[in-house]
């Protein structure tokens, strides 16, 4: 079993995401929060520094996967929020190699005005699923 990712021909075309996902059944569905450049004292990593901070909230997001036996292949949907005026493209190359796949997941992006956490310039969440028989 797994995740079938649908990009219907009649919508745009994209190797960075699909458009449709569809969860087999009998998989676990995996559900990781909103993750900044924090280490595991709490202490903000890479501090104006869009592409660190990137490249921590990301390994923050592998660890927490692998806490539920998922890596990135098993991502169904991202959700990435960076806070307006930070550039998007510097934050996308530094994680790109490590998000690139034949089957792309969704994808969400988004510009907000701060986040939670003091400093953080990005910050992801994703769902992911995987079979468990």
């Amino acid at each position: 079993m797994s995740i079938k990712r649908l990009s219907p021909p009649s919508l745009v075309q994209s190797p960075a995401f699909s458009h449709v996902a569809v969860i087999p059944p009998g998989a676990t569905t995996i559900y990781v929060g909103g993750q900044n450049s924090v280490d595991a004292d709490g202490v903000l990593v890479g501090e104006g520094d869009v592409a660190a901070q990137s490249v921590r909230t990301l390994e923050n997001v592998k660890t927490a996967l692998a806490a539920a036996d998922a890596t990135f292949a098993d991502v169904v949907q991202w959700t990435v929020l960076f806070v307006d005026g930070v550039d998007v493209g510097a934050a996308y190359r530094a994680i790109a190699p490590e998000l690139a796949g034949n089957e792309p997941a969704l994808v969400t992006g988004a510009t907000v005005s701060a986040l939670g956490v003091p400093g953080a310039l990005v910050e992801i969440a994703v769902v992911a699923a995987v079979s468990r028989r």
